[in-house]
């Protein structure tokens, strides 16, 4: 712990002049006048300007902010989303030389041509069309210089000035700024590490392998490394310009679009946090190729299966259900209200209820759950976080290219068949046996683990006097034991049987749920009965 305080107060001092600089752009600003009352909160515009006179950091900083309406009112967040991240090109030289120092070798030994203009020029890096060796026509995605200096520097300032505010103004404890600083960080670490993109970018191919109507462009492991990475060549258009030289395709895009978006949460945990259209092109043959994974996010399988009962009370308006399974996806919150956020939920699915489905917005649903959850005590997950930016970013970019299009519709026919997928026979039947499989092991090896304990605490001092009660008690665990596992693989049955009479598919599929069940409950009663005969035989 001591070490860990001195490497903080040490990155403070390094911080220490760039935080007085900080300071001055925002007096000049005069953003620190939010500190005395909601009276003398600054402009939106003006600290959209101080963001942007701040750089990369804050501008990204002010971006991810721009995305948590449940912390600031909607004027800031507008004025927020207007942020920009351009920043003049680097100079040929400067990109030959980092090139050459991130996979050391000459640049015309690795690359037979290198386009000195830049394809895009943003504050993580530059890409650059580029030809192998070998004739491939590759994209080089070279970062730029200094960044990790220039984002540890600005994470210790700004983690200073929200201690700072929260030690001045304890109300914004429950804003949970130091979380949200915290995620930013850890996102801002994912953009800049090439290396965990280039993984990113090998898990999403095996996970779409088999979506029809894409590609993704592959690696070339060669030529990439932690600050440059060589993909293969997207030679398509933005999907919003091709959208309007053929409207007529786009319908067919968005299906895959929203498809692969689905399938890549429920079934393969992981999602594309930055859907935009620039990352998003239609190739000649109408093929949609999706770009730059320096922004994904990963769901484990107790957190899809918590976002599929959401989406499911959702849809049903059940607000109890909703508050249970959006509590299930923030296991770390203390000191809930769950009476006024169950209150709040009630609010947010009426507003739902009451709408034009094809007007419903998963990311603005989201979104209010977050705000509801934040007013009542509750951490909202970082994965929350991205995936709800994702589903913004996506209906944003599906509002653009094609308004008339029924994407709740086609969402809500998505989402059926992946719930009943998720809650087939075959993923309760697989479910089923690896919970057997752990009692097994469960009560092969623990009779054996509490006798051998037993036995090493009965060679003791102490423990020699009390031997054979110790091996007793062990043999009443280990009967203990049995029986427990007898119940939770009947209780396995139980849960089963019920996952999939909710399924919507019906006819066998509830036969086999009711047969679940009922074997289920015998078996419970059956150990109930054992238990009580042996006791009455002990008595």
């Amino acid at each position: 712990m001591t070490a860990m305080i001195d490497r903080e107060k040490i990155g403070l001092l390094r911080a220490a002049p760039r935080l007085m600089q900080i300071l001055r752009v925002l007096v000049r600003h005069k953003l620190l006048g939010a500190l005395r009352s909601k009276k003398h909160w600054p402009s939106p515009k003006a600290v959209r300007e101080a963001f942007e006179e701040l750089g990369l950091v804050f501008i990204k900083f002010g971006q991810v902010l721009a995305m948590r309406r449940d912390l600031l009112p909607d004027a800031y967040i507008d004025e927020l989303e207007l942020l920009h991240d351009e920043v003049p090109a680097m100079g040929i030289d400067a990109v030959r030389a980092l090139v050459e120092a991130g996979l050391g070798a000459p640049l015309s030994k690795l690359f037979a041509s290198f386009s000195e203009t830049p394809l895009a020029a943003a504050t993580i890096a530059h890409v650059h069309e580029a030809t192998m060796q070998d004739g491939r026509h590759v994209a080089v995605k070279v970062q730029r210089p200094g960044l990790k200096a220039i984002i540890s520097t600005d994470m210790a300032a700004l983690r200073y000035l929200v201690s700072l505010a929260e030690g001045l103004f304890p109300r914004l404890h429950a804003l949970d700024f130091p979380v949200v600083v915290r995620e930013f960080a850890n996102t801002l670490n994912r953009e800049t590490d090439f290396n965990r993109e280039a993984r990113s970018i090998v898990l999403f191919h095996i996970a779409l392998a088999d979506v029809p109507d894409l590609w993704i462009p592959g690696v070339v492991a060669e030529c990439s490394g932690a600050t440059v990475l060589t993909l293969e060549f997207s030679a398509g258009e933005r999907i919003d310009r091709y959208a309007k030289k053929h409207p007529e395709a786009i319908p067919r895009a968005i299906d895959t679009l929203e498809k692969l978006m689905l399938q890549t949460i429920f079934e393969e945990g992981l999602f594309h946090a930055d859907p935009h259209p620039g990352n998003v092109f239609v190739l000649p043959d109408g093929r949609l190729s999706l770009l730059d994974f320096g922004n994904t996010g990963e769901l484990d399988e107790p957190m899809r299966e918590s976002l599929t009962l959401l989406l499911d009370a959702i849809v049903k308006g059940d607000a109890r259900a909703a508050t249970e399974a959006y509590l299930e996806m923030a296991p770390g919150s203390e000191n809930v209200d769950r009476a006024a956020l169950l209150v709040d939920i009630k609010a947010v699915l009426y507003e739902i209820q009451r709408t034009d489905l094809a007007k419903v917005s998963i990311g603005d649903t989201f979104d209010s759950l977050m705000s509801a959850g934040t007013r009542n005590g509750v951490h909202n997950p970082s994965e929350f976080f991205l995936l709800t930016r994702a589903f913004v970013i996506l209906e944003s970019m599906i509002g653009q290219l094609a308004p008339d299009y029924n994407y709740m519709g086609s969402f809500r026919n998505e989402i059926t068949r992946l719930t009943a997928k998720h809650f087939s026979p075959e993923q309760i039947k697989d479910k089923t046996f690896q919970v057997a499989r752990e009692m097994e092991r469960l009560v092969s090896d623990a009779p054996g683990d509490t006798r051998r304990i037993l036995r090493r605490i009965a060679e003791g001092n102490l423990g020699r006097v009390q031997a054979p009660a110790l091996e007793a008690l062990g043999v009443s665990i280990s009967h203990n034991l049995e029986r427990l596992a007898r119940a939770v693989a009947f209780a396995a049955l139980l849960v089963g049987g019920a996952m999939l009479l909710r399924t919507p598919m019906g006819g066998w599929h509830d036969t086999l749920g009711e047969t679940m069940i009922i074997g289920g409950i015998a078996g419970m009663v059956i150990t109930r009965i054992g238990v009580w005969l042996r006791n009455r035989r002990r008595s």
